[in-house]
This record gives C-alpha cells, structure tokens and sequence, in this order.
C-alpha cells in the first residue's frame, strides 16, 4: 500500500496508455482515469476534494476559449475546398506544367500538397483528394508504387506543419503562446520539408528513371499548333509580373521601414498575383493573344488559392486580424471560391458542415478529458514527478529533447497527433519553459515529429486514408486500355518508409538550427529600454491644462 501511495502518479499515467492501447475512446479514457485517481487520493489523503470544485470553472474556459474558434472554421474552409474541385484543377494544371520532366507527377503532387496545406489544413482532404486524382494517372504512365504511394502520403500530411495547420493552434493553445508565432516559425520547416520531398523525388528519378517517368506526348494537353508547350509566354507573365510588383512594393516599404520578413513576402506575393492576374484577364477579356493555354490556365488555376492564402495567412503576419479572424475570413474565401466555380450546393455545405461538427466536438470531448486528468495528475504531484524525472537526465537541454522526441516518434506509432498534443504536451511544455527552452521552437519540433504519426506503419492515418481510395483489385484503365496491377498495402507501407526518413532528418535539422524557427523573433521591433522617459515634469498643472510656461511640445517630448 506505501509503494500504491508513493507511486501513485506513474501509477495513474501508466494506467492511461494501458486503456489507450486497449483501444478505449480517448476523451473518456482521459477523464475516468482523472476521477478514478482522483477519488483514491481524497480517500489517501493526498488531494484536497475542494480541488474537484475548479472543474466546472476549467470546462466552461475550454469551450469559451477564443482561440479554439480556430479550429472550426480552418477545417469548414479545407473541406469547401476540397470539394469545390479546387484540388483537380491544381493537380491536373500543375501535373501538364511539370510532367514533361522525369518524376514530373511526383514533384506536382508535392506543390499542390502544399498549396492544399496552406489552404487547407486538413490531412484526409488532401490525401484523399491526391489518391483519387493522382495515383490512378501515376500508376497510367508507369510509376513505381511505393514511391506514388509515399509521396502521396507525405505531401498530404504536410497539413499539419504549413500553416493554417490545426496542430499548430492546439500546440498554441497548449503552450500558452501566440498562434501567429507558431504559424510564423513553423513556416520554414514546412516549406524545407516539401522542398525535401521534391529533392528525394529527382534523385529517385535520376538513379532510376523507370520508377518515375516522364509524361508521354500523347497525354500533354497544353500544347501549340506548332509543338511548342506555350512557357514562354508564361515565363514573360512572370518576369512583368515580378518587375511590376517589386517597384509597386517598394513604396509600401519605403513608408514602413520595419517590416519583418513574412510581411515582406506576404505582400511581395500578392502584388504578385494582382499584376499576373489583371495581365490574364485583359489578355482573355479583350482577345490580345499575348499569353499561351497553359500560361492563362496557370494564373487563373493558382493566383485564386494564393490570394486565399492570403486572406488567411497574410492578414494574420501583417497584424490585420487575429487567427481566429483569419480563420473566419477564410471560411467565407472558401465558400466565395465555391461560388465562383460554380460547384455551391446547399448539401456541399450540410456536408462540410457536419463534419466540421463532428471534428470540433472530438477535439473538445479529448480537450475536456484531458482537463480532468491533468487536474488529478497535477493533484497527486504528477507534474512534479515529470518534472524531476526529466530535468534530471543527464546532458541537460540536449538530453532532455532527445528524449522528448524518442518519447514523441515511438508514442506517434499508436496515438495520433490530436492525443499526443492533450496527453504529452500539457507534461512536457512546463518542464521546457523551466530549462529556458523557446516554447515556439519547442512546440514547432513537436509538430514535426507529431507529422510522422500519419506515416507510421501499422497505424498512419494518412496510410489509411491512402488505403480506402487506392485500387485494391486489378483493373482495366479507361484511358490506354492496358490492365493495371492493384496496389497492394505492403507498397504503401514500404513506400512511406523513406518519407518518415525525411521527417526525421528535418527533426534532426529543427534540433540542430533553431535559427529555423526563432527567426520570428528577428522580426519584432526591437525597443531600447534605456531611451525611454517616463519623466512628465515636476508640475503636474503644466502644458496646455495648466502652466503656459510648458507647452504641448514640451508635454510630447517627455515621452521621446
């Protein structure tokens, strides 16, 4: 009975990744393990049962917490878009521009897994989405499976690392940070991850080129009248378009002298797109015959998600709207984008808007659990005990990540990303901002490793996603008639294998150059505390209220 009393608390966590493997609903795993233990310490002694009275006070701030607004309105947007066809077009126009090249496919799968990450953020969209379109002309032209089926895969879960992802909110919230932070430092290691993918994808064609072929004239919709592909034009669009915006943008940043990095780019991009776009729609409108197919369908297939990106992500690093606002803003893009395209229905939107439900009551019920077992855990001195327990490994701060991120990718192989962020972050979060690590760039490794739970054989959820649309019996394709072997699940499992790798090595990059993600804090006005004067004088009746002897100038100056 003294070991059950002294050991109560790793007691009570190991009990909790028991019923987990058992398969027991998370939400409710979590919060009769918090009153279960919390009722044997009352009875020990060992928590005051006053402590149970600030439970109703912690779920009523769970679900009037602003910022889980977020989370709705993000995962309304991805899934509008998702079914607005917005995913098609991209995939088809980005597959024609890219497809001449070796592993041409495969590349287009990786940009528009990223352009659906940062409109989207929702991981079964966009693999679902890609499995449906891309893998049935990947397998057409001869690609190998495993590597279809991988870089399907990891382009999609690229969702949970490029903003707007909804881990990056939870892990905010859970953090006690600011959630444009997060966006602003998970930006780059996003952006390397899918650059990684693209790198891995030309070695692989390189060393082997029949895994990922070109593809064949035949299948080259956008072509001229005299054989050429029309990218010359498009290359053109392109260099006005940049030349215009960079001296329109210049004023812009000539009058805000401290802009930081993301508003730069933010609004280089958009000026972009305005120019590209408007150059498009007067060649289409007045008939000039300046640009090529590919060119127009090029700009009016990809400047649209951009300004949606915009419309989230750049109103949120410019300081015009809260992400929430963003969020909310890009709920209604979405809907507009719908409009646009002609593919708005009232049962599209019953449907995204039921599953928007069922996501948010998930991700509270877990929320709500995870309340009651943190405030039992905490009650019996849990925190304390992972506190010790992690601060006293050896090689400090190194030690302590290092393990952090064994811990993380091992529990990644059984829980996802949603009950790693309520289960380990609210433990793990406190013990870092103790050793004086960044919460930003510690939250930011956590959704990088958190990423490979969707890759992990047996349990990836992007796997499985992947699994429900991919051929499982042989078939016939419709388009060259020739018999096309199903995929099978060991391919998609080996096929993630060198993606998970990736991931990984970008954990091991994140760890090793935090400049990848603190470089948000280079962009905050930097403010000298020492040229500040709080000093008003000794007359409090001076200036324009009392003493003419101390004018308005006189008041202004003792604040320079």
């Amino acid at each position: 009975m003294e070991f059950f009393i002294d050991n109560l608390a790793p007691i009570m966590f190991i009990n909790l990744i028991v019923f987990l493997l058992l398969g027991f609903p998370v939400a409710f795993s979590l919060a009769a393990n918090g009153i279960l233990y919390g009722l044997v310490a009352i009875e020990f002694d060992l928590m005051q049962p006053a402590l149970f009275q600030a439970l109703p006070q912690r779920v009523f701030g769970i679900v009037s917490n602003d910022t889980l607004l977020a989370v709705p309105f993000f995962t309304l947007m991805g899934l509008i878009l998702e079914r607005s066809g917005m995913a098609e077009d991209l995939l088809e126009t980005v597959g024609q521009l890219f497809g001449p090249i070796r592993g041409g496919l495969a590349i287009a799968v990786v940009v528009v897994g990223a352009m659906l990450a940062a409109t989207t953020g929702v991981v079964s969209a966009s693999v679902i989405s890609m499995g449906l379109i891309s893998l049935p002309i990947m397998l057409r032209y001869g690609y190998d499976r495993r590597l279809a089926t991988g870089v399907i895969a990891a382009s999609g879960t690229l969702s949970q690392i490029i903003p707007p992802s909804l881990v990056l909110i939870i892990l905010a919230d859970q953090l006690g940070r600011s959630i444009g932070d997060m966006y602003r430092g998970a930006m780059v290691p996003g952006m390397m991850l899918a650059s990684l993918y693209i790198l891995y994808v030309v070695l692989v064609a390189f060393v082997k080129p029949s895994a990922a072929p070109a593809l064949p004239e035949e299948a080259r919709v956008y072509v001229k009248p005299d054989g050429s592909r029309g990218l010359r034009s498009l290359l053109v669009l392109t260099l006005i378009a940049t030349v215009v915006s960079y001296f329109t943008t210049q004023h812009y940043f000539h009058e805000h002298t401290q802009v930081p990095v993301d508003e730069r780019v933010v609004v280089s991009l958009v000026a972009w797109g305005v120019v590209a776009f408007i150059i498009a729609m007067a060649n289409k409108l007045l008939r000039l015959g300046w640009l090529s197919e590919i060119a127009e369908r090029v700009v009016f297939v990809m400047i649209p998600p951009l300004f949606l990106i915009f419309l989230v992500l750049g109103t949120i690093f410019i300081g015009m709207a809260t992400p929430t606002e963003g969020g909310a803003m890009g709920a209604v893009g979405a809907l507009a984008m719908a409009v646009g395209r002609g593919r708005f229905s009232f049962a599209l939107l019953k449907q995204a808007m039921e599953t928007t439900t069922k996501l948010s009551c998930f991700v509270i019920f877990i929320l709500v659990g995870s309340t009651v077992f943190s405030l039992s855990f905490r009650g019996v001195n849990g925190d304390l005990w992972i506190e010790h327990l992690l601060m006293g490994l050896p090689g400090g701060q190194w030690g302590f990540l290092i393990v952090v991120s064994l811990l993380t990718f091992f529990l990644a192989f059984f829980l996802d990303f949603f009950e790693l962020a309520f289960i380990i972050v609210p433990l793990l979060g406190p013990v870092a901002d103790k050793m004086g690590i960044d919460l930003i760039w510690f939250g930011v490794l956590l959704a990088v490793n958190m990423q490979t739970s969707f890759m992990h054989p047996p349990f990836g959820f992007a796997l499985f996603y992947l699994r429900s649309v991919a051929p499982k019996e042989d078939y016939r394709d419709r388009v060259t008639g020739k018999m096309i072997t199903k995929v099978s699940t060991g391919d998609i499992y080996w096929g993630s294998v060198p993606f998970i790798i990736i991931q990984v090595t970008m954990v091991a990059l994140v760890l090793l150059f935090p400049g990848l993600v603190t470089h948000y804090k280079h962009d905050e006005v930097q403010v000298d505390p020492t040229t500040i004067n709080f000093g008003g004088g000794n007359d409090y009746g001076s200036g324009v209220y009392g003493n003419d002897d101390a004018g308005a100038g006189d008041a202004g100056a003792a604040f320079q």
